[in-house]
């Protein structure tokens, strides 16, 4: 067996260090690297692969170009998940934004093509469907962004297939739909919704929903993110490459739908508060996932509620 040595960027982020965990128990990988700055990530994420003995480390910044393509040589693939995420940080901060999604997403690509890696895996975003309306949404149908966020996501798709035709780099990109679960913060400033809620049930008080609570997402427990990426850095089918695709279990969720749920699920008869509507932010979200399937041959293995579950016993055992 050819075994494959993988890099992924952003590893001590969540969705970087349960990819990390999967690779490292994938027989098809030799080593794994993970690339972080640890300003966005933790190192508790992935301390205990310390001792793994396919696992390195290396605290670096995407943005620096040069050492990208020192640290990224001999490598087969990237899986590049580092980011700025956060709508409202990207208003607060666009420049920062940019020079992280954009610039540091250039110069993985770039040494990705400097170093002949095979391809590299990109955590794009449903935030790029922007103002568009309809639903389901279906990768070639997008609107315009309503966030700096949005546009630096965006922005990187393009980048992607502008380095297949001028430099014959193969990509595949992932639109995250509100991917969520264990090694999620909910204590950073800009936490998602979901570790926020479940944070908030554990300490006995009402989360706040931004707006009047029918606001829906296509929330996607992280498990499926894995199983998408893992797909995606595997696949020898030569028509996968080089595309756009949902991630998401497409399915649709309101947040008081959610708060409701998480009473269900600890027995809190805790209701929400409501506030303004957040800026930046798209209303309702979800997503087609025929293409994935089709051409990835992926499937949601946990589905919303199994996976609110068990992302609030995760949270309680850590928390409580």
């Amino acid at each position: 067996m050819n075994r494959k040595k993988i890099v992924v960027t952003g590893g001590a982020g969540f969705i970087g260090s349960n990819l990390t965990e999967a690779l490292l128990d994938d027989e098809r990988v030799s080593k794994v690297l993970v690339i972080d700055d640890l300003s966005n990530g933790y190192y508790e994420n992935i301390e205990p692969f310390e001792s793994h003995p396919k696992f390195e480390f290396q605290k670096e910044d995407i943005r620096n170009y040069e050492k990208m393509v020192e640290l990224t040589a001999g490598y087969d693939a990237i899986s590049h998940q580092a980011a700025l995420g956060s709508v409202p940080r990207s208003i607060e901060n666009p420049m920062l934004s940019n020079e992280v999604n954009v610039d540091g997403t250039i110069n993985i690509l770039h040494s990705a093509v400097t170093n002949n890696i095979d391809r590299v895996i990109l955590a794009c975003s449903s935030s790029t469907y922007g103002d568009s309306k309809a639903l389901p949404k279906v990768e070639d149908n997008i609107g315009k962004p309503l966030s700096p966020y949005a546009v630096t996501k965006y922005a990187v798709e393009l980048y992607a297939d502008v380095f297949n035709k001028a430099y014959g780099l193969n990509f595949i990109g992932f639109r995250y739909f509100n991917v969520f679960g264990p090694k999620q913060n909910p204590d950073n400033p800009y936490a998602a919704v979901i570790p926020i809620f479940c944070k908030a049930f554990i300490d006995g008080k009402q989360p706040t929903i931004n707006g009047d609570g029918k606001t829906s997402r296509d929330f996607t427990f992280v498990d499926n993110a894995v199983q998408a990426n893992i797909k995606g850095i595997f696949t020898e089918d030569q028509s996968a490459l080089n595309q756009i695709y949902n991630m998401a279990c497409g399915e649709q969720t309101t947040l008081s739908e959610m708060v409701e749920m998480l009473q269900e699920i600890t027995g809190k008869d805790i209701d929400a508060n409501y506030g303004p509507e957040r800026p930046g932010d798209v209303k309702h979200s979800k997503a087609d996932i025929s293409k994935i399937t089709d051409k990835l041959d992926y499937s949601p293995t946990v589905k919303f509620r199994e996976g609110l579950e068990k992302v609030y016993q995760w949270y309680e055992e850590k928390y409580s």
